[in-house]
């Protein structure tokens, strides 16, 4: 007759049986205090779970700077991997146990890059509203152009003006606004945007050398 399989996890490659003494122990060092309740402890490793969850969407230059443990990454490669809802939901239960040994440290580093993308991610946004908003008051406001150009005194005029008289030309376009819908956006309406974020970019590249020249 065979023997039962015990139910438990490796941390760090040991093998730690669910219920044993050193379960409890790992268990009330994960809450800090021996008299974490199971709520408690289920409540602490759904966090460490969701935030391995949140690493499967950490940019590459940003994970690759977290040096996690080898077991980990391959767990986190496999679950990339997975497209059964199941498998993965399983997977992703293994990578919340691999989590649960990361020291603090580790933890707090993971933290950090998921809320540095995250800054990424809103100051982007924020870049595409403000190119927006240029555009719009380009194309509309003639003395609009003046204030650009003394923000961005880098930028090719001559290619600025001839997008601008172009995207004008093709939101005068009467059949459509006749016929009730929104003014004509041609080429020269994207192109214009293109041009903005360019100029905006290297302008944020240009003010940063000057900075590091000037504290050097």
């Amino acid at each position: 007759m065979s023997r039962k399989s015990r139910k438990g996890y490796y941390v760090q490659g040991q093998f730690v049986a669910e219920g044993s003494a050193l379960d409890l122990e790992l268990k009330a060092d994960l809450k800090g205090t021996a008299g974490a309740t199971k709520t408690e402890l289920k409540r602490e490793s759904e966090a460490l779970q969701a935030l391995g969850a949140e690493l499967l969407t950490l940019r590459a230059d940003l994970f690759a700077r977290l040096a996690l443990p080898d077991q980990l990454q391959e767990a986190l490669a496999e679950a990339r991997r997975i497209s059964d809802f199941e498998g993965r939901r399983r997977q992703m239960q293994y990578v919340g146990k691999l989590m649960r040994t990361l020291e603090e440290d580790t933890l707090e580093a993971v933290r950090s890059a998921l809320e540095e993308q995250r800054s990424g991610s809103a100051h982007e946004k924020l870049l595409l509203h403000q190119a927006e908003h240029w555009r719009e008051q380009l194309v509309a406001q003639d003395e609009r152009l003046q204030d650009w150009l003394l923000q961005f005194p880098r930028t090719d005029v001559q290619q600025l003006r001839a997008l601008i008289r172009q995207a004008r030309k093709d939101a005068q376009d009467g059949s459509a606004v006749a016929e009730g819908h929104a003014p004509r956006r041609g080429r020269a309406w994207r192109e214009l945007y293109q041009l903005i974020r360019t100029q905006m970019a290297d302008a944020a590249v240009y003010g940063a050398e000057e900075q590091r020249s000037r504290d050097a």
